[in-house]
């Protein structure tokens, strides 16, 4: 029976150079799902691992301005050489027009634009591709979950219940389509003053957990709200980057080690769930 990747009738089939696609979603915008994303992305590649970004937000990407690259991409041989950004190899229509030009185009355009992103990129043998989703559930989420192989996916929220309302959302939709959640990240779960040193629950305390044991999934970590993330964002240097070694750093590196874990359970499983082949001589 084929699995999701294959090349089966009407389904997914395998991007070329890539081991594993795991999306990053939010229900809500402004939960920091691209500053995650992106952080994420270099904590997996400190990690010893060859990653790819794909900024599948197509009506706002951001993920050049984030990695701090600028210019377009070549092709060769009908494929687009990705750029490079820190060591992660990068796909983004913000590539390929202006910063301030916005992006009006229908359902069908955004899906077709997509998987030529996808397919027509030529991935250098990454062992994950990490997808930056724009919030909410539409066509592109859609295409995603329908007609590429991700291997998982990563819910951003925050703690208030109004971010947790769109995530529940987000993470339904996933499952429905079969795809794995490999558990919540959340994001801006507290913050310490700078100047004084107090630690404050400003957006409420303990909604990943709730949720994550609602949906019978786990949360990946806690990411506090600190000035420093944004900067490094709008400057093209992201704190995974800048500060390797501060507790910002060893934060998101946490996430991306369990993300590592749940991927190597997920690999495991579906080895199990194929079976050993049988040679009959």
């Amino acid at each position: 029976m084929p699995q999701r990747g294959d090349a089966g009738a009407g389904g997914p089939h395998a991007v070329p150079g890539v081991k594993h696609l795991i999306a990053v979603a939010s229900g809500k915008g402004g939960v920091g799902k691209s500053t995650t994303a992106t952080n994420l992305a270099l904590a997996l590649a400190a990690e010893g691992a060859k990653v790819g970004m794909l900024d599948a937000d197509l009506y706002g990407p951001s993920q050049p301005r984030m990695l701090g690259i600028t210019g377009s991409p070549e092709t060769r041989d009908g494929k687009m050489e990705p750029l490079m950004g820190h060591g992660i190899q990068t796909m983004s229509i913000g590539f390929m027009m202006d910063e301030e030009t916005p992006v009006i185009w229908r359902g069908p355009m955004v899906t077709r634009a997509l998987q030529q992103l996808v397919y027509d990129t030529r991935w250098d043998n990454l062992d994950y591709l990490i997808v930056d989703l724009p919030p909410g559930t539409g066509d592109i989420h859609l295409t995603m979950a329908q007609k590429l192989p991700v291997s998982g996916v990563v819910i951003v929220t925050t703690p208030q219940d109004i971010a947790l309302l769109d995530a529940r959302k987000g993470l339904a939709m996933f499952e429905k389509v079969n795809v794995p959640v490999l558990g919540i990240v959340e994001n801006m779960s507290t913050h310490v003053c700078s100047e004084c040193g107090h630690e404050e629950h400003i957006f409420g305390q303990g909604g990943a957990a709730r949720m994550a044991e609602q949906a019978g999934t786990r949360v990946l970590g806690e990411l506090p709200l600190d000035i420093r993330v944004r900067e490094g964002a709008d400057s093209g240097r992201p704190v995974v980057l800048d500060d390797p070694g501060g507790s910002l750093s060893q934060a998101y590196q946490g996430v991306a080690r369990s993300i590592i874990v749940e991927m190597e359970r997920i690999d495991q499983s579906s080895s199990f769930d194929q079976g050993p082949e049988i040679t009959i001589v």
